[in-house]
């Protein structure tokens, strides 16, 4: 009975993951460009019990003789669902939707003093002034430098008209001429599933000497004259609710049937207890 309320009490401790997910995933709903994250269970170790010792107890069953013993469930890993979501058409020249799956935008984060590349799908972008308001950097809505083919793009001010291409190519308009002064990094998961979050809708590649993989065989570039955004658009979060609130209900019930039994194995042990006095 103690061996059942311990593997209730460690399935529950994992379920608790996977209804924070399942939270994070409905709270982000209608966040730009979020992407899915969905948890997967494996059972924990478990150990054959061999109580029938006698030949024949064997002879025409189909199930195992013994007894097997586990240890409840855990979260085996989350995975990431980078399938395009819908794309909403906003009018506005800087919004860049993303038309390929697996595709991301590169962005420069500085963290704990260290500039460092993170990846999203969220292509709401900004101009920012610097250099004493005579340039304008590209940014992400929290400021963050976004990377094109030589670095942060940074346009000279002054120009009348910006455009973002198909190809990623920005297009700037000064005194009645245009001309391409930067393009957009655009980046391919090929390996999508081995992503990690770093918050604020964004991701980070793993550390790859663990993994046995280089950084280039999980993000690669685009080819430059691809057709890969959409510009004056916004690609929706891919979260289906209905699915969702199914898994909602699914872990809710499973956590509920798995603190029952520690309930009625306590009061079982209770009972015992009190045959014993």
């Amino acid at each position: 009975m103690s061996q059942m309320m311990i593997q209730a009490a460690v399935t529950m401790n994992q379920l608790q993951q996977k209804l924070d997910l399942i939270g994070n995933n409905m709270a982000n709903s209608q966040t730009t460009g979020y992407k899915t994250r969905q948890a997967d269970f494996s059972s924990l170790l478990f150990q054959q019990v061999n109580n029938l010792s006698d030949p024949a107890n064997a002879e025409g069953r189909l199930t195992p003789d013994g007894i097997r013993v586990g240890s409840g469930a855990k979260l085996g890993s989350t995975t990431l669902d980078l399938s395009i979501g819908s794309i909403v058409e906003t009018g506005r020249v800087l919004d860049a939707a993303l038309l390929q799956d697996n595709h991301l935008f590169q962005i420069q984060v500085n963290e704990n003093g260290q500039e460092n590349t993170l990846y999203t799908r969220d292509g709401s972008f900004f101009l920012n002034p610097i250099n004493n308001n005579q340039d304008l950097m590209l940014t992400t809505g929290d400021g963050n430098p976004v990377l094109g083919q030589n670095g942060p793009i940074i346009l000279a001010e002054g120009f009348d008209a910006i455009d973002i291409r198909e190809n990623g190519q920005l297009i700037v308009t000064r005194g009645g001429q245009t001309a391409v002064e930067a393009q957009l990094a655009v980046v391919e998961a090929v390996r999508p599933r081995l992503l990690e979050a770093a918050g604020q809708n964004m991701f980070r590649l793993p550390d790859t000497e663990n993994l046995g993989f280089n950084a280039d065989e999980i993000i690669q570039l685009t080819e430059p004259n691809a057709t890969i955004i959409q510009s004056g658009a916004l690609e929706q979060s891919n979260v289906d609710i209905s699915q969702q609130m199914a898994d909602l209900i699914l872990a809710q019930r499973s956590y509920q049937f798995n603190s029952r039994t520690i309930s009625m194995g306590d009061q079982m042990m209770g009972l015992v207890n009190q045959l014993r006095s």
